[in-house]
């Protein structure tokens, strides 16, 4: 299984920004997928997670200005950033979790990604 974000870059306050999700491999399942942001000498904070039915939830801080969406047949999903802050800047990570095929086996994984910065400035 791997996983792949794409889409971060630079971007000035109060503009936009669209990071992409990708799994990959013998999935069967996507359960839970997160994103997670860290910025420079600060800890791995969690920003939303979308369950596999479609359920969001969001940090505080980014509530009415990101969105999530999830396409299972692509297994993609989507971070829509919209009205960036300064305070958005860091490297931002996905984490999926699901079940994937190994020979006539369903096993459950847990995979990050390797992050896509984002870099809001004025």
């Amino acid at each position: 299984v791997h996983i792949v974000e794409s889409g971060g870059g630079l971007v000035h306050p109060g503009g936009s920004l669209r990071l992409s999700c990708v799994a990959s491999g013998e999935i069967r399942t996507l359960n839970t997928v997160a994103w997670y942001r860290q910025a420079p000498g600060k800890q791995r904070d969690l920003v939303a997670t979308v369950a596999a039915d479609g359920t969001s939830t969001y940090a505080d801080d980014v509530k009415g200005r990101f969105t999530l969406s999830r396409n299972n047949v692509e297994k993609t999903v989507s971070l829509q950033m919209d009205n960036v802050l300064p305070d958005d800047t860091a490297v931002y990570l996905c984490h999926v979790a699901g079940t994937y095929n190994w020979h006539r086996l369903e096993l459950p994984f847990e995979e990050w990604g390797q992050g896509t910065q984002v870099t809001v400035f004025s």
